[in-house]
C-alpha cells in the first residue's frame, strides 16, 4: 500500500503568503482613498442637508435660525468638532435669551474625524425667515478628508438667495 499524504508542502504556503502580502500592498492604498472619499460624501451630504434644514426651519418658524459650531454659547470658528442649529433671535451667533425669549437650539450635529478639516469662508451662517441669508453674508464650507489637498475632498457654497450648490471639482482646505 501506497502512503498518500494530504496538505501543503512548506514551498507552497510561501509562495501564497508571498502572493497575499503584494496584493495587499496594492489594494490597501487604494482602500484607504476609497474610504476617505466616501467619508468626504458622507459628510458634505450631511452638512448640506443640516443647512437646508435651518433655511426651511428660519421660513417655517418665521426668524433667524443659525449654523455654527458652539463654543460654550456663542459661535466658534472650528467646524471639525460639531455645530448646531438654533433660532437666533437675540444677540447674531450667541444662544442667548433676549426680551425673555429664549433662543431654542433645532439640531446638533457632532464632530467629524479627527483627521478631517473643515474650510469654511464664514464662522456661521445665519438664515432670514424669508430664506435668504442674513446680510447677504453667503459663503462657501469645504471638507477634506485625511489631506487639506485630498483629491476626494468635496464643498458647498451657500449663496446670497439662500441657495446651497454642490462643489466636486478643484476643492482643498488650504
Amino acid at each position: 500500500m501506497k502512503n498518500i499524504s494530504h496538505g501543503f508542502t512548506l514551498v507552497e504556503l510561501m509562495v501564497t503568503v508571498v502572493v497575499a502580502g503584494i496584493l495587499l500592498t496594492v489594494g490597501v492604498p487604494s482602500l484607504v482613498s476609497m474610504y476617505e472619499g466616501n467619508r468626504a460624501r458622507s459628510a458634505i451630504s450631511n452638512i448640506e442637508s443640516t443647512m437646508l434644514f435651518a433655511r426651511s426651519q428660519a421660513v417655517s418658524y418665521g426668524s433667524r435660525v443659525s449654523v455654527c459650531p458652539f463654543n460654550g454659547s456663542s459661535c466658534d470658528a472650528d467646524w471639525t468638532k460639531g455645530f448646531s442649529v438654533f433660532i437666533d433671535n437675540g444677540a447674531l451667533g450667541t444662544l442667548d435669551a433676549t426680551n425673555g425669549i429664549q433662543d431654542t437650539v433645532l439640531r446638533t450635529v457632532d464632530g467629524v474625524n479627527n483627521k478631517d478639516f473643515i474650510k469654511s469662508t464664514q464662522s456661521r451662517y445665519t438664515f432670514n425667515a424669508d430664506g435668504l441669508v442674513h446680510l447677504a453674508s453667503g459663503g462657501t464650507l469645504v471638507y477634506c478628508a485625511g489631506d487639506k489637498s485630498n483629491p476626494d475632498s468635496r464643498g458647498i457654497t451657500i449663496g446670497v438667495s439662500g441657495r446651497i450648490s454642490a462643489i466636486e471639482t478643484a476643492v482643498n482646505c488650504n
